[in-house]
């Protein structure tokens, strides 16, 4: 992506088509001055009443330096501004992440057609028109189409005793023999320290390796059946170098990637080429409020809003309770997090559901049916061409 095309053509083009959809959101976003500095050349970003303005040179406000390379990573959703940050790759000489990740959602919204997010703007049903009970949880055996409207509502599942204690027993066993074997700079496990000093390892990569009981679980259709749920064809597959990581959530940790904060799974880039997946959590032991449980915010999913550290105003927060055995779901752009246990560990194993590749066919169709929506808007009037697609 050429930065002069992106700032003189692109991005105003695409601002202008969906003004309407674009305008209460910058509004509420309250957006300062951005400017952004690309090899040498600037632009800068400006809002007016939630008009969106986009010109040449500098302006006071929040500043941001870009390579031609990271630019065009970020305007192709390879990455983003967490992403940068957490890297140690955010150049802001003036403002901050929060003023980056407010154009960022801008950005986003123009270029993939969807509206900036209002409180208010997304609500739950349940299948009969009714209220979604949001703290729901279903069992194994409950009705799918139930369980598929719920994820597609409310981005998450809960499922009751889908495994059994003595096969959790198991594997948490397992988890302490297999512990030993890792190594902090083997590059498939994650390291904390605790407050008295101690380093652990807190995440073991591919741990099927180390239990046999794990492996066996991940072909058993108990398992298998989850990715079914959506009706979008997930699979387990592609996930051979990792196909289920075990995680230990110790108490007192003081340093190290343990209890992340909220974030969506796509909060580093790529939301538009691999969400939604899901993302599988096994309760190897149950998890409460002062054991580590996990929360997520229902919606999240439908919302274009900042991909990590402060959930929205106006959409609820849910904390998960979860007993031994049981099973969460969350889709990979759902927000969630982490709690850290303050009486009890945890112990938990992550795996998840991909789409399924797409076809070299589908892929030309979508192609072709992207172009025909193109000539449609160029056709159409301009009070429909405002509009955001479907």
């Amino acid at each position: 992506m050429d930065a002069g095309e992106l700032f003189t053509t692109t991005l105003p083009e695409a601002l202008e088509r969906h003004r309407k959809a674009m305008e209460a959101g910058a509004v509420r976003l309250r957006l300062r001055t951005l400017t952004v500095e690309v090899d040498g050349s600037a632009w800068t970003l400006a809002s007016n009443a939630g008009h969106i303005e986009v010109r040449s040179g500098r302006d006071d406000g929040a500043r941001v330096r870009f390579s031609a390379g990271a630019l065009s990573d970020l305007v192709n959703d390879q990455a983003t501004p967490i992403g940068y940050f957490s890297a140690g790759r955010l150049d802001m000489p003036e403002g901050g992440l929060g003023d980056l990740l407010d154009w960022w959602l801008v950005l986003r919204g123009a270029l993939d057609a969807r509206p900036l997010y209002v409180p208010g703007a997304v609500s739950f049903h349940s299948r009969d028109g009714g209220a979604l009970d949001l703290k729901r949880s279903f069992f194994p055996d409950d009705d799918s189409d139930e369980m598929r409207h719920f994820l597609h509502e409310a981005g998450f599942l809960h499922l009751r005793g889908v495994f059994r204690e003595d096969e959790m027993a198991a594997i948490s066993a397992d988890m302490d023999r297999a512990a030993p074997t890792y190594r902090e700079d083997d590059g498939k496990s994650w390291w904390a320290t605790l407050d008295g000093g101690e380093r652990c390892v807190v995440r073991m990569q591919a741990f099927d390796r180390h239990s046999e009981t794990t492996a066996v679980l991940l072909e058993d259709p108990r398992f298998t059946r989850i990715g079914e749920i959506p009706g979008d064809g997930h699979t387990h597959r592609g996930l051979e170098g990792n196909r289920i990581e075990a995680l230990f959530k110790p108490l007192g940790v003081v340093d190290g990637i343990s209890d992340i904060p909220w974030h969506k799974d796509c909060s580093l880039g790529r939301h538009s080429y691999e969400c939604c997946s899901l993302t599988v959590g096994i309760s190897v032991t149950g998890a409460g409020s002062t054991s580590g449980q996990l929360g997520v915010v229902p919606g999240s999913h439908r919302a274009l809003v900042w991909p990590a550290l402060t959930p929205p105003v106006g959409l609820p927060q849910l904390e998960l309770p979860t007993q031994t055995g049981d099973v969460t779901v969350h889709l990979s752009c759902t927000l969630h997090r982490a709690f850290p246990p303050v009486e009890r560990e945890r112990r938990v194993m992550y795996t998840g559901f991909r789409l399924p590749a797409v076809s070299p066919e589908a892929a030309e169709a979508a192609v072709a049916g992207r172009k025909r929506l193109g000539q449609i808007r160029e056709a159409a009037p301009r009070t429909v061409s405002q509009e955001p697609a479907a």
